[in-house]
């Protein structure tokens, strides 16, 4: 062989071993479900430690940022088992990013759909059913009657401070010299005593299946009177076993 065709095979062998990635640092698929960490993965999750694979899988992104199988296997952790729709989406579109061609390309993109449709749950409202939808009429009503109440009241409020502004000169000489009392004035009527007991209040315990409704009907309140003796309450996440303050009038 001459020098020249030597030289010429020394080349192509060279260019071959380039294109087949020899002598490269390129981590296949089947190389990145070899890691010692994503072993412990799966080891775990066949034990049904769910949060010590999920720490598995994330130590073996540490150790290889690019390997799309352990983000598929975060991606569907936090899905089913964590409910982290959030993170399990960054999961799932990460794979897809980093094997584009992947078989069950079209099974992720539906479990990234399926996760944003939870997510929009939580922000979005919900068609409500004929039951909710009475409830929520009934709540608008009393919330309307509640607001009249209180405009009628400011009003009285608002006269009794106007009679009581115009009457003050008259106060002083005014009480009782028997008595030392003060005499209601032309008009007025004396200020009712509180009665603590319309003060005091007692708990209630939250029990599977019941609502702000029930819970407020069963102790003759209207909503609005309960949903105000506790405040920050969410009536659609009541838990059970959660205490409510139950206002006695």
């Amino acid at each position: 062989m001459s020098w020249k065709q030597l030289s010429q095979f020394c080349g192509a062998v060279l260019i071959g071993l380039t294109l087949s990635g020899c002598g490269s640092s390129v981590i296949t698929g089947a190389d990145e479900e070899k890691e010692p960490q994503f072993l412990i993965g799966r080891s775990r999750v066949n034990a049904m430690d769910y949060q010590g694979a999920i720490e598995a899988f994330e130590q073996a992104l540490e150790a290889n940022p690019r390997s799309g199988a352990a983000h598929f296997e975060l991606g569907w952790l936090y899905a089913e088992k964590e409910f982290d729709q959030a993170t399990a989406i960054y999961h799932y579109e990460r794979f897809l990013k980093l094997r584009p061609g992947a078989d069950n390309a079209e099974t992720i993109r539906q479990h990234i759909f399926r996760a944003k449709q939870e997510l929009a749950k939580g922000v979005l409202p919900i068609p409500p059913s004929t039951e909710i939808q009475r409830q929520m009429e009934q709540l608008a009503e009393e919330n309307r009657q509640l607001r009249d109440q209180l405009a009628r009241l400011q009003l009285a409020a608002s006269q009794v401070s106007s009679n009581y502004r115009a009457a003050a000169p008259s106060i002083i000489g005014s009480s009782d010299s028997r008595s030392g009392s003060m005499r209601p004035l032309p008009g007025t009527t004396a200020a009712p005593r509180v009665d603590r007991a319309a003060v005091s209040a007692r708990t209630h315990k939250v029990q599977a299946g019941e609502t702000p409704l029930a819970i407020a009907r069963r102790y003759h309140l209207k909503v609005d009177v309960l949903l105000t003796a506790n405040p920050g309450l969410n009536p659609k996440r009541m838990r059970v076993g959660q205490s409510l303050v139950i206002p006695i009038r």
